[in-house]
């Protein structure tokens, strides 16, 4: 989205960025949304555009519990793991058959993972993979009229 401003306004852009990413919950930030539209609608509207049609994916992570909001705004555990594949293939210059490649890319990985830092609050994972609601970062019991 950066790439879509001029150099000397893309530090402004960032900060709004971040108070659009670091918000409390959803409500503040489609407040932070709706100011960066008015901030930079008028000379930049294809930067705005960019963030206002994807606003759904990029609040998304609210919708999960307020524990895991750490591990869902950041693709690192993508990178470092694509990162260590790469180092090691580039060094190679290919590793032959596909077999090969396969099995050099499994034990990178593999042995990357036990770096990796561990989820916070696993024992919410069960709920999320259940379907279970959760609104501002909250777990949302079911009504009791739906209970009965």
């Amino acid at each position: 989205m950066l790439n879509a401003l001029p150099k000397s306004a893309q530090p402004g852009a960032r900060k709004a960025l971040q108070d659009i990413y670091n918000a409390e919950d959803r409500d503040l930030a489609v407040k932070a949304i709706k100011t960066f539209a008015q901030l930079y609608g008028t000379k930049f509207p294809k930067a705005v555009k960019e963030i206002t049609d994807d606003e759904a994916e990029l609040l998304a992570f609210y919708d999960f519990p307020a524990e895991h909001w750490i591990h869902l705004r950041t693709t690192n555990p993508i990178e470092s793991t694509f990162a260590t594949v790469r180092l090691r293939t580039k060094v190679t210059r290919g590793a032959g058959s596909r077999t090969a490649v396969l099995a050099m890319v499994f034990k990178l990985v593999e042995s990357a993972q036990q770096r990796w830092r561990a989820v916070n609050a696993p024992h919410l994972v069960a709920l999320v993979r259940a379907g279970a609601r959760f609104e501002r970062g909250q777990l949302v019991e079911r009504p009791a009229t739906v209970a009965a």
